[in-house]
């Protein structure tokens, strides 16, 4: 038995199956990781697929790709990644010592910041997608060139983005219950892992929206001459 654990037997937050909060620590991070490596394999298969059907249609998925807005593409970057911002800050307050309240208002920002993504997504980007008619399944009036193609390029776009709004939702779910975690004191300086492990999770949303950004709405040249 350490000597930390000796001193502080049962300090906030320890799981009596650890011999330390440090060997805690790195148990959660490495489970983390691993749970964030399956994530990536299963995001792999989506961006592997989306790579060959856009080098076989690659007209066709310029075509839909101009069909997007960019300014709440890029609207929605720019909410991420100052939501990680203040999810790091929410977990610097914890590991600093500072008042509950701090780190609970950087967790509350978090959340109004992806709640504010969502928003974006569904009420002004899909739902003006729909009344364009370029949602397959639903509602497809488009009968402009490569309208084949096209279709495909926005089952890819709906797909992606949709389940990319789902791991949002989950977040929002997780950052829910940190917030009353927080309320009810159980993070400190020497217990924060729930915290950072969370917040791994959000970094890693947020960069596969980094990602799925210029794959979806910067292709083909859209600001060139001519838009060719």
């Amino acid at each position: 038995m350490s000597e930390t654990a000796l001193q502080h037997p049962n300090p906030t937050g320890f799981a009596h199956q650890f011999e330390e909060l440090g060997q805690q620590r790195d148990a959660g991070r490495l489970g983390m990781w691993i749970f964030l490596a399956t994530e990536i394999l299963f995001f792999g298969g989506m961006f592997t697929a989306y790579t060959i059907y856009r080098a076989l249609h690659l007209a066709a998925f310029e075509t839909g790709s101009h069909l997007l807005e960019v300014k709440f593409g890029a609207t929605n970057t720019a909410v991420l990644i100052c939501s990680s911002l203040t999810m790091a800050m929410a977990i610097r307050s914890a590991q600093t010592g500072k008042s509950k309240s701090t780190a609970i208002f950087y967790l509350i920002l978090t959340m109004i910041l992806g709640a504010a993504f969502i928003g974006v997504k569904l009420w002004f980007e899909w739902r003006h997608d729909y009344i364009e008619g370029i949602v397959p399944g639903l509602h497809w009036t488009y009968n402009g060139p490569y309208a084949a193609g096209v279709q495909m390029f926005m089952c890819f776009y709906f797909f992606m983005t949709g389940l990319h709004a789902l791991h949002m939702v989950v977040g929002l779910g997780i950052l829910a219950v940190l917030v009353v975690m927080a309320a009810r004191d159980r993070f400190s300086s020497q217990y924060y892992v729930p915290l950072e492990i969370s917040g791994l999770y959000w970094h890693f949303v947020d960069i596969v929206w980094i990602f799925l950004f210029p794959l979806l709405y910067l292709i083909g040249g859209r600001y060139s001459v001519g838009g060719h």
